[in-house]
């Protein structure tokens, strides 16, 4: 019992230094410019949302990181990847992420991300030692669901690009979906925010399957909503809530 009240204690504590660590990444120009909108940041972001245990203070940090790279925000996205580090993200897993949304959100956002993570990882000394290999040795396929998976794309859109569902099978779920440097579970994590950040929700009933399936609890992705609304904007939330409803329905059944 000992054990576990101080493993809560020190969650509680590790959660409030990220909220204040997020907290930091507003800047001053907010309250001279817009002073109420420095009072919903400090307490209704700040102060209650980053706060919420539903979510790792380390998933909100990725998942926030998803997003702003996702909407090519990169007036801040250097602070909230020392801040995604701080939170536990690995640079492995970061550098990963990156990559990763190369491919969901496209090549120049991904770019434009690498630049603002570079001097962060220049002033923590990250090495290329600490960064996921090129090539690495991948983790098993599911070969059925594979199979199932490119029966569906291929019957669907084979003679709209063939070149689209190949390059989806041997890119994206051969290779890109099985390199080791981020668990399955966060890649499916980062994948949804992002869809979630560029407005399509009509690719999430896939991915948010995927997700679960990877073991996000339908409590953590109900609490990503929540904290996606604020760095996305409410209309892109309420775009996404009604797949979510569907997808947790057709998994209750």
């Amino acid at each position: 019992m000992k054990t576990y009240l101080a493993a809560s204690a020190m969650a509680l504590v590790a959660t409030a230094a990220t909220a204040q660590d997020a907290a930091s990444t507003l800047p001053d120009a907010v309250g001279q410019v817009a002073p109420a909108l420095e009072n919903y940041s400090e307490n209704a972001l700040f102060g209650d949302v980053w706060q919420d245990e539903t979510l790792s203070a380390r998933d909100r940090a990725l998942v926030t990181f998803a997003a702003l790279m996702s909407r090519n925000e990169t007036g801040n996205l250097s602070e909230h990847a020392a801040l995604a580090l701080d939170a536990g993200v690995k640079p492995a897993e970061l550098s990963e992420t990156i990559t990763h949304l190369a491919f969901y959100s496209g090549w120049g956002n991904a770019t434009a991300a690498a630049e603002a993570v570079a001097p962060i990882y220049e002033a923590r000394g990250v090495a290329a030692d600490a960064l996921p290999a090129v090539e690495p040795e991948l983790l098993p396929l599911d070969e059925e669901a594979e199979a199932a998976r490119r029966e569906t794309v291929q019957s669907t859109y084979g003679e709209v690009s063939q070149g689209v569902v190949d390059n989806t099978e041997a890119l994206l779920f051969r290779d890109l979906w099985l390199r080791p440097a981020l668990e399955p579970r966060d890649r499916s994590l980062v994948t949804v925010a992002s869809l979630i950040a560029t407005g399509q929700a009509e690719q999430m009933t896939f991915h948010l399957n995927r997700a679960m399936d990877n073991g996000l609890t339908q409590d953590e992705a109900g609490a990503m909503l929540s904290h996606l609304a604020f760095y996305t904007g409410w209309p892109k939330v309420f775009s996404a809530m009604p797949v979510a409803k569907e997808v947790f329905q057709s998994r209750a059944e």
